[in-house]
């Protein structure tokens, strides 16, 4: 699929390095082709390891078609100008979440507006 994935760990967690692979589907797939989840991933022989990658190939969409399938939905939600697609054009969340305080992670470092802080209206 194109990723390392670590030999020291067992092969439930070494499959979660996979993007679009859970420790559940991880269990899933393994609980499918009666390999234990708990063996090492470096125990695994060459035909065990081809057959856990067809079977991710065949019945999950994983790593780069995922990440299109993904990349796609989101550019249609901004073409169509709906409200999530407006919110992903601007940088700021999508989900419903508050922006008043707590969305620096999507708006990015504060911009500091000059004299906004302490200004006195002499009228």
């Amino acid at each position: 699929m194109g990723v390392d994935v670590p030999n020291d760990k067992q092969i439930q967690y070494s499959l979660t390095y996979l993007y679009g692979i859970g420790l559940f589907t991880a269990r899933e797939a393994c609980d499918k082709l009666g390999i234990d989840p708990a063996r090492q991933a470096s125990d695994l022989s060459e035909e065990e390891l081809s057959r856990i990658a067809a079977l991710l190939e065949r019945d999950y969409t994983v790593e780069g078609p995922l990440r299109r399938q993904v990349t796609q939905n989101i550019n249609r939600l901004r073409e169509v100008r709906c409200y999530r697609g407006i919110r992903h054009r601007v940088s700021l969340p999508v989900r419903g979440q508050r922006t008043k305080t707590n969305a620096r992670t999507r708006k990015g470092p504060r911009k500091t507006v000059a004299g906004k802080k302490g200004v006195k209206d002499l009228r």
